[in-house]
């Protein structure tokens, strides 16, 4: 839900060696291509309910991220609004990102559908970000528009090893992640996690940088942390369900 956020079909998964978790092979996602300009519209439903990933509308996150560069309150609303994005309905969600003093830091608008299978594809945004009184568009891309390509960003069933694309437009946007885990805990003030899927999350636009995530069934994301290439922590305050 920030940075953002790989190949042009599945990344190859590291053979199981040594102590480390037995690998699934590449295939999470099985028949699907991705990224891919056109997602065939036939293919998705007009619910979000992926365990890990539930964006029922009015569902809302709040979020804290502390860094080097401050802390920051992050705000996350899925809409009752839907936009048409390479012929597919997607769910219009909200992130608005405010600093210690209240001030806007990015205000962003995400476009998110699941295919029947139950994957959440990511179709676009559009951000606004806001620094030293400059407002830029950076960072917004949208599914069949300039070469942009839709991506997962939750897979129906993850499965240790696999690794997707969450989105792509040359030298913008180009997250990628691979499962980790499936029982992983995670603490946040909202709680304890238990069974968590751990996900590693990474980008060639910055390719020092590798992030981790973890997503609670029945919640979605309840913290994120930077393991290299920076110092970022976000952990979630409070969720309501829609």
């Amino acid at each position: 839900m920030r940075r953002t956020a790989f190949s042009v079909a599945l990344l190859v998964v590291l053979s199981a060696c040594g102590s480390a978790p037995p690998k699934s092979p590449p295939a999470g996602v099985d028949g699907l291509t991705i990224p891919t300009p056109s997602p065939d519209p036939a293919d998705f439903v007009a619910t979000i309910d992926n365990p890990w990933l539930p964006f029922t509308p009015g569902s809302t996150w709040v979020y804290r991220t502390t860094s080097a560069d401050g802390v920051q309150t992050d705000t996350v609303t899925v809409l009752d609004q839907t936009k048409v994005v390479a012929g597919v309905t997607a769910t219009v969600v909200h992130d608005l990102a405010v600093d210690e003093d209240g001030a806007t830091v990015e205000d962003t608008y995400d476009w998110y559908a699941q295919d029947s299978a139950g994957n959440v594809w990511y179709l676009g945004e559009d951000t606004t970000a806001y620094e030293d009184g400059k407002a830029s568009k950076e960072g917004s891309w949208e599914a069949g528009v300039d070469g942009a390509q839709a991506g997962i960003v939750m897979l129906a069933t993850p499965r240790v090893g696999d690794g997707y694309r969450q989105e792509f437009l040359a030298g913008t946007a180009e997250d990628q992640a691979r499962i980790l885990s499936l029982t992983a805990t995670a603490t946040s003030p909202a709680g304890d996690f238990t069974d968590v899927v751990q996900t590693e999350d990474t980008t060639p636009l910055e390719p020092d940088l590798v992030e981790r995530k973890y997503y609670a069934k029945g919640v979605g994301t309840v913290r994120e942390e930077d393991v290299t290439g920076g110092d970022e922590v976000v952990v979630l305050l409070s969720h309501t369900a829609g």
